[in-house]
């Protein structure tokens, strides 16, 4: 017992759950670093993505390569599909090209195992990983830039990884020359057995990429022949599917659809192939034997899952509109309609993309708020039920919009983004406010619009010509507060604020008017309290537009004071002549 204490459980089995560990962590830590610091251009790309085949191949395979997960790559595209953002035909090339991406893992572990002269071995990662630990905790500990400190944690996440790959391949070392581990290993050249050893492990660790790195260590300290090692490697783009098909519990049936695409591609290319290596083993036995037998080195497995990826890829993009097909055969739709989730948390683990799917539901918010109060202002000239009830639809939804948006943007920023992330999603946290306030006050004028068409009332001609510079004006704002939201255009931000300084001026003269038309007897006491709600309400959106220019200059310049940065932004000559032309052109007859 002491003996099996000691060569078993101190020396390989504690050493190697713990490079495991480092390794698994080491991976994880990497990839949700690379995922921030590439975040933009993650957005970017996936912008342009196209119904072709090709550039969606390349997409899939660029962005694995970036954060080196398929699984996480996949799961985004679940996300995505389920979002609306993708469509089916979209993320089966997507996913194809992710199959190609994650094997740039493999390549960059298998450099441990370079061998050559002194000058050569410096390349290898395991020479420079202690020089990549400084950097990276230096970089993490004493840098303030948000940018900065995620290198560092690449760079920690590297070396952790490759000290775990290392703990791993030491530990494994003494099995080596054991004879039953030998005598197991054997087991694996039969092809079946190996498929599902391979598969069986990357759907418990859900990591393709980190299994073949255990493989890798596997061959280095042990020596697995390539005819144990290809069948595994086979297996491990199966299993490495088990983490697309969790993500799709309670999805869309296009969602499910993808998740199911990218296991029938996997399943597909891999008894394919297995089917051909059988075949070709068994044929040329004599011939391919002593390579077969030949242990395999960490360059050897990096190639060997290349070109087991490439050649799914080569057989099976061609025939992607026949696997859409097969999805939608075996996953049909319901019978009834299925209500599409807006906003899915499986894209959190990406904040530039959960961010630009907010952004686009904040962008359909603000449009609707704006129509109801354009539709409500109409209402005040020519009310009709059809128009009322389309306005208070439209209140309904902004308010369910500012449900959603919120609870997400508060998960997402309590998620550890970088600096600019959180700002933008503090910024639209609280823009989704005003714009919910400003669909409110569309409501409240459209319930003036139908006391007055209640009660027979009217307005007398100088108070409806008063009112109609009031609306013009409060129309413009609206109009360039969407604007300088929509095209994040400072200048527009910047005209904003002195025009809702003009319509407090405005609705205060029009107050005074309208009591010297009470005293005159010109006006009846039920149209005037309808006029004062009116006043009340225009000049709140006009209070809600400025908030949101001002949100708009806050987010560029990081100045929490909204108004003062709206005065300073363009200079308080800018300010003043944008007033002064303001008067000019809603100057009271």
């Amino acid at each position: 017992m002491e003996a099996f204490i000691n060569d078993y459980l101190i020396k390989m089995i504690l050493p190697l759950i713990g490079g495991l560990c480092l390794f698994l962590f080491g991976m994880n830590t990497m990839g949700e670093s690379l995922e921030r610091r590439a975040g933009s251009a993650l957005r970017t790309l996936l912008g342009k993505l196209t119904t072709n085949k090709f550039a969606g191949f390349l997409t899939g395979l660029g962005v694995t390569a970036v954060i080196q997960s398929s699984s996480a790559t996949t799961v985004m595209v679940v996300g995505f599909v389920n979002s609306g953002l993708m469509t089916l035909k979209q993320a089966i090339n997507v996913i194809m090209g992710a199959n190609v991406g994650t094997t740039v893992t493999a390549w960059i572990l298998s450099m441990a195992g370079i061998e050559g002269s002194a000058w050569l071995n410096l390349l290898k990662p395991t020479s420079f990983t202690p020089v990549l630990a400084v950097i990276g905790i230096v970089m993490c500990m004493f840098l303030k830039d948000e940018k900065k400190k995620d290198t560092g944690t690449i760079l920690l996440g590297f070396a952790t990884l490759m000290f775990g790959m290392d703990m791993m391949s030491d530990a494994m070392k003494p099995l080596g020359e054991m004879q039953w581990f030998q005598e197991m290993f054997t087991m694996f050249e039969n092809p079946i057995l190996g498929l599902l050893a391979g598969a069986i492990l990357t759907a418990i660790i859900q990591s393709s990429s980190a299994s073949v790195g255990i493989l890798q260590a596997l061959a280095g300290s042990t020596g697995v022949s390539y005819g144990a090692a290809i069948p595994i490697i086979m297996g491990q783009n199966i299993g490495t599917c088990i983490t697309a098909i969790l993500s799709s519990a309670g999805t869309t049936k296009n969602a499910k659809r993808a998740a199911f695409v990218h296991l029938s591609f996997n399943v597909i290319g891999a008894v394919s192939l297995l089917t051909v290596f059988t075949i070709v083993k068994t044929v040329f036995a004599s011939a391919l034997m002593p390579l077969l037998e030949t242990n395999a080195s960490e360059f050897g497995i990096a190639v060997a899952h290349s070109a087991f990826n490439i050649l799914c890829v080569i057989i099976l993009l061609p025939m992607s509109s026949l696997l859409e097909k097969l999805a939608i055969k075996l996953i049909p739709d319901a019978k009834a309609p299925e209500t599409v989730s807006e906003l899915d948390e499986r894209l959190l683990d990406i904040p530039s993309l959960a961010l630009e799917r907010c952004h686009t539901l904040v962008t359909q918010m603000a449009q609707t708020a704006t129509d109801a109060f354009n539709d409500a202002l109409e209402c005040l000239q020519n009310y009709t039920p059809e128009a009322a009830e389309k306005i208070r639809a439209a209140e309904d939804l902004t308010d369910h919009y500012e449900d959603i948006l919120g609870t997400y943007l508060v998960k997402l920023t309590s998620r550890q983004t970088g600096q600019s992330y959180s700002v933008e999603a503090t910024e639209l946290l609280k823009m989704i406010g005003d714009f919910e306030r400003i669909a409110d006050h569309a409501v409240n004028i459209l319930e003036s619009a139908e006391e007055m068409n209640e009660k027979k009332l009217e307005f007398s001609k100088p108070a409806q010509d008063e009112l109609a510079v009031m609306n013009g004006a409060v129309r413009e704002i609206v109009t360039l507060s969407m604007t300088s939201f929509y095209e994040k255009d400072l200048t527009v931000a910047a005209k904003v604020e002195p025009l809702e300084e003009l319509i407090d001026i405005l609705r205060e003269e029009l107050r005074t008017r309208h009591i010297m038309r009470l005293t005159q007897n010109n006006c009846s006491i039920e149209a005037g309290f309808v006029w004062s709600d009116l006043l009340t309400n225009l000049e709140r959106v006009s209070d809600h537009c400025s908030n949101i220019a001002g949100c708009i200059i806050d987010s560029a310049h990081n100045n929490m004071n909204l108004h003062e940065s709206q005065r300073t932004q363009h200079g308080e000559q800018f300010y003043a002549e944008q007033l002064a032309a303001y008067k000019e052109q809603y100057r009271l007859s």
